[in-house]
């Protein structure tokens, strides 16, 4: 290989590289999975994964959880 197609080669690798790595960052998404639970991809590095009971009781609890979240707010830690 000529040092022009080294460097075109190096350049579409970073390129695809750069893509790559740019996925990680694409949100939240949710999906179903192999046992019938629901999914939650994007906030770590493993997906939150529930039966739609366990969310329901969760989306229950949402005022309770937001109060606690205001009670201890300077013992929660923010990932950022």
């Amino acid at each position: 290989m000529s040092d022009e197609e080294l460097k075109a080669e190096i350049e579409r690798l970073r390129a695809e590289n750069d893509k790559l790595k740019s996925k990680g960052v694409r949100g939240v998404s949710l999906k179903v999975s192999e046992k019938g639970g629901l999914s939650i991809y994007g906030m770590g590095r493993f997906p939150v994964t529930l039966y739609k009971e366990q969310w329901r009781k969760i989306l229950e609890m949402a005022p309770e959880i937001e109060a606690f979240i205001q009670q201890n707010d300077g013992a929660l830690k923010t990932k950022e």
